[in-house]
Order: C-alpha cells, then sequence, then structure tokens
C-alpha cells in the first residue's frame, strides 16, 4: 500500500522519513464488533482504513452511546494516536462497525515525523480540526434538533451509504447511534410507519417515503 494515497505531504517528507514511515506501517483486522480503542490513554498509533468501517463514540454518564462520526475507506484515524496529540483530552471508543482492515503506523513513529516536518504536522492539526468539526455538529444536533428530525436524517444517510432501501439494523443499533433508548426509537418508528415512511421487519427498516423523511430530516442532514 502506497502511504502517499493518504499523505497529501508524502512528496515533501525526505526519502529517509518516506523509508521510516513505511518499514513501520503493518496491516492489521478488526473483526466486526470488536473495540479498536478505549479512551485516551489507549494510544495505538494512526490506523489508515483500507477497507471496512470504524465507529468514533462516546459514551455518557447515564450509559447511552452517541456516534460522533464514522471512518470509511482512504480515512485516517487520529484518535488511537491521542498521544502524539498533547492537547486531546477528549475520551472516545472506536469499534469496528464491519470487518476491517488497515494500515498501523506506531505512535511513537509519526511523533517523530511531526518532530521533523512541518507538513505532516500542519496536516494532523487540520485533520483533526475537521474531526473536531464534525464532533460539534453532532453535539449541535443533540442539543437543539428534535429526535424525530435527527432519526429521519440517519436513516437517510444509512441508506445512501448502502445503496438499498432496506436497512438491516435492531432498533438498540439505532439507539446507539443517535445516544437515545430504545424504546424511544422503537416507538418513533412505529409512528414513521403509520405515517407511511418505513415499513419495520425483523431486524430490519425498508424506507417506503423518501421524500417524506427527506422533508422531515431536513435540519439535520449534512
Amino acid at each position: 500500500m502506497e502511504l502517499e494515497q493518504y499523505f497529501p505531504f508524502w512528496n515533501k517528507l525526505t526519502h529517509e522519513q518516506q523509508q521510516r514511515l513505511e518499514a513501520s506501517a503493518s496491516q492489521r483486522q478488526y473483526p466486526a464488533g470488536t473495540i479498536v480503542h478505549s479512551g485516551r490513554h489507549d494510544c495505538l498509533g494512526l490506523l489508515l482504513i483500507l477497507s471496512g468501517q470504524l465507529r468514533v463514540y462516546i459514551i455518557t454518564e447515564e450509559g447511552k452511546e452517541l456516534t460522533l462520526y464514522r471512518l470509511f475507506d482512504r480515512d485516517i484515524c487520529l484518535f488511537t494516536a491521542s498521544c502524539i496529540m498533547n492537547s486531546i483530552q477528549f475520551d472516545v471508543t472506536i469499534s469496528a462497525d464491519q470487518d476491517t482492515t488497515v494500515l498501523h503506523i506506531p505512535p511513537d513513529v509519526y511523533k517523530q515525523c511531526m518532530q521533523e516536518s512541518a507538513p505532516a504536522s500542519n496536516y494532523i492539526n487540520e485533520l483533526m480540526a475537521s474531526r473536531f468539526s464534525d464532533v460539534m455538529w453532532i453535539l449541535d444536533q443533540v442539543l437543539s434538533k428534535k429526535l424525530d428530525t435527527r432519526l429521519s436524517a440517519f436513516l437517510i444517510e444509512e441508506s445512501e451509504l448502502s445503496g438499498k432501501s432496506k436497512l438491516v439494523m435492531t432498533h438498540e443499533q439505532i439507539a446507539n447511534h443517535l445516544g437515545s433508548a430504545r424504546e424511544v426509537i422503537s416507538r418513533m418508528l412505529k409512528y414513521m410507519q403509520n405515517e407511511g415512511l418505513v415499513k419495520l421487519g425483523r431486524g430490519s427498516i425498508t424506507l417506503t417515503d423518501t421524500p417524506g423523511l427527506t422533508q422531515l430530516a431536513q435540519a439535520s442532514l449534512r
């Protein structure tokens, strides 16, 4: 795997720096459901997503989960290398939503690269700013948008990601993404079914009125 596909500053590194990064990189596999990272004291290193999907979330004081963002092919997972960024004081959990293959770079190797190369350091800072922007967007959604709006947006986004109108997903999984309770999500989905927006099945939800869901979700669509 060529690291320049992930690092736009690659050509600004010295040949020695490039060789050091390439020599340290190794593939790792995480089966679906695996906890990849737990808390800021868990410093695994940079993960470059080759295939699959990682979910970054927080656990509230009430024990509920809230998805902050997800990572897909060609994304870089930063929070697994939080020890190389002293300003991070933010506990998140990262799990594999699907069978996921990553390219792993040890934290000490990339930290040295950041210390030696301003472009490498600047890129990580820009990426971190983008991730925190995602986090702030989610927090604004939780604080200021209605749950039915957020749920509608979530269903539409999931449908777009999978390319299918039928989502194989439990009410519990949706609740974990949205920081809600399963019972609340179930009641809301039943209401949506009565309104003709979705059709509920065993472990599945089929979108039957995407325009209607889109109209309901306007305030929460990115």
